[in-house]
């Protein structure tokens, strides 16, 4: 039987993404998956699904408009398809395995268990809860900047991944 793994300090997270949050808070209340709320039931906060869901539409809005600005001669469709190939569940989810945000989520022992650190779908929803909380934290302007250095400068590569992927399923 596993024992549970303690989260990693969130502020080794900071350092490593060199952001310095002014509500500590929010950053962990990104990193709260709702079954760690099942079993902590004197945790004063809440999970990390709103979070995620704001995060969500940020990513979105600052990948298209990246993807608008940069490609002026591509049609809608074409932008439509660039987007969801950087947004979508893989992508997050290798993306949040390179900055290693699943040591420092906070689960239940049943998911900790299952392997939830790693799983694609809670990976990719905690990166956009990460994202959700830089955006109430420090702004547009800053989650657009983390986005841009995180996923943005490699759009490419990642998009071409995305669907060699699709293609190889």
């Amino acid at each position: 039987m596993k024992t549970s793994i303690k989260p990693k300090p969130l502020e080794l997270l900071q350092k490593s993404l060199d952001i310095q949050f002014k509500q500590p808070g929010l950053l962990k209340n990104a990193f709260i998956h709702r079954s760690y709320l099942n079993e902590h039931k004197d945790f004063k906060g809440s999970s990390n699904e709103r979070l995620e869901f704001l995060g969500d539409s940020v990513l979105s809005l600052a990948v298209s408009r990246y993807l608008f600005e940069s490609l002026p001669q591509s049609a809608e469709g074409q932008l439509t398809q660039l987007r969801a190939a950087l947004v979508r569940t893989e992508t997050l989810a290798k993306l949040a395995r390179k900055l290693e945000l699943g040591a420092y989520l906070y689960l239940s022992k049943g998911e900790e268990e299952s392997g939830g650190r790693s799983n694609n779908s809670m990976l990719a929803n905690l990166f956009d809860a990460v994202i959700g909380a830089i955006y109430l934290d420090q702004g547009f302007e800053f989650a657009q900047n983390f986005i841009e250095k995180v996923i943005l400068k490699d759009w490419q590569s990642l998009a071409k991944s995305a669907v060699s992927d699709n293609k190889s399923k």
